[in-house]
């Protein structure tokens, strides 16, 4: 764990961030995919881009799930 300026930042804060990071990369993309009319190699690029980072996100999420599950099964033993 990081401390910075006497704030702890978690394993689950960097999978966090990295979760909201590549979701809005996600959206970025598929905002792209509609607005690029002139050229269907590049559409067709960013809409692989964002269907990839959308599996990572995916990914992502289950383990911020997971963290969450353990976080409330610890709770419940104390």
């Amino acid at each position: 764990m990081n401390e910075l300026h006497g704030i702890k930042i978690t394993a689950r804060d960097r999978v966090l961030r990295a979760w909201e990071n590549t979701m809005e990369l996600v959206r970025d993309f598929r905002k792209y995919v509609d607005e690029i009319e002139d050229n269907d190699q590049l559409r067709e690029m960013f809409e692989e881009y964002a269907q990839t980072l959308a599996q990572q996100a995916s990914q992502l999420l289950d383990i911020l799930r997971r963290y969450d599950q353990e976080k409330k099964k610890e709770c419940k033993e104390n």
